[in-house]
C-alpha cells in the first residue's frame, strides 16, 4: 500500500521560510512524477510545483517562482519543497502527490496523496 507522508508545515511571519517534505513509502517514487500542491481556506486545491522522475524536470505555479524549490530529498524516497519569501496568501494545506508515470507537470493526473500538512503565514 502507498504512503506519502507530509511533514515540516507550521506557523512563520512572513518573508520566513518553510522546509516541508514528503515521504513515500509502498512504492519507489525516484523515476515517477511528484508534485506539491495546495489548498487555501474557501478555495479549490491548487498546484504548487512538480518534479519528474526521468529528467527531474520542475514546474512551478507563477505565485511560487523564484521563491520556492522542489527537489527530491537525500533520503531515498522522499520529496522537498524549500518555501522562501512566504506570503499571508501561501497560508493553507499542502498536500504531496504521486503518480505512476515519469512525468509530472500542473495538468498531470496523480494517483496518490498525502494527507497534507498545514501552512500558516502570518503578516
Amino acid at each position: 500500500q502507498v504512503q506519502l507522508v507530509e511533514s515540516g508545515g507550521g506557523l512563520v511571519q512572513a518573508g520566513g521560510s518553510l522546509r516541508l517534505s514528503c515521504a513515500a513509502s509502498g512504492r519507489t517514487f525516484i523515476r515517477y512524477g511528484m508534485a506539491w500542491f495546495r489548498q487555501a481556506p474557501g478555495k479549490e486545491r491548487e498546484f504548487v510545483a512538480s518534479i519528474s522522475g526521468s529528467d527531474s524536470r520542475t514546474y512551478y505555479a507563477d505565485s511560487v517562482k523564484d521563491r520556492w524549490t522542489i527537489s527530491r530529498g537525500t533520503v531515498l524516497n522522499t520529496m522537498t519543497l524549500q518555501m522562501n519569501s512566504l506570503k499571508p496568501e501561501d497560508t493553507g494545506v499542502y498536500y504531496c502527490a504521486g503518480r505512476r508515470l515519469s512525468a509530472a507537470g500542473p495538468e498531470s493526473l496523480y494517483d496518490y496523496w498525502g494527507q497534507g500538512t498545514q501552512v500558516t503565514v502570518s503578516s
